[in-house]
């Protein structure tokens, strides 16, 4: 079906929330692990775009996210201005309000520019949880 506007897919992106989907299998713990390749925003100082690779990590509750809102969610960011570590800590947070999952961890991975190369890693776990977590990040530059 082809939309008479043109405007589907920005359609699509402006409407959407992140959506929660039940999950019943809490024990043991599931850590779920997502990377999401294609993340761009714009830089509240130039305009100009910010490339990135979002990996999220979580151990759920009793929800899980629904994959195309996620999808949807994160494109929505193409047009707004953010500085990276305010991007990690809104993805962070918004994940966390809709999906109360035990364990979360967002790590931004930038795309060099101005030959600097940017990681932001944010983490939150509830404070009873001892369950799986992400394993430690290294940027693709970490030579250690």
């Amino acid at each position: 079906m082809q939309d008479p506007d043109g405007n589907y897919g920005q359609r699509q992106i402006s409407e959407n929330r992140l959506e929660a989907i039940p999950f019943s299998f809490s024990e043991p713990p599931t850590l779920i692990y997502f990377t999401c390749p294609e993340g761009t925003s714009l830089c509240p100082r130039s305009g100009f775009p910010d490339f990135w690779t979002a990996h999220i990590w979580f151990v759920p509750k009793e929800k899980i996210v629904e994959l195309k809102s996620l999808k949807l969610y994160l494109n929505s960011y193409r047009e707004r201005a953010c500085y990276h570590e305010e991007l990690a800590h809104r993805l962070l947070n918004d994940l966390d309000q809709t999906l109360e999952p035990r364990y979360l961890k967002v790590v931004l991975d930038f795309t060099r520019r101005g030959n600097i190369q940017t990681d932001v890693q944010v983490e939150k776990a509830q404070s009873d949880y001892q369950g799986p977590r992400a394993p430690e990040w290294k940027t693709r530059y970490d030579f250690r």
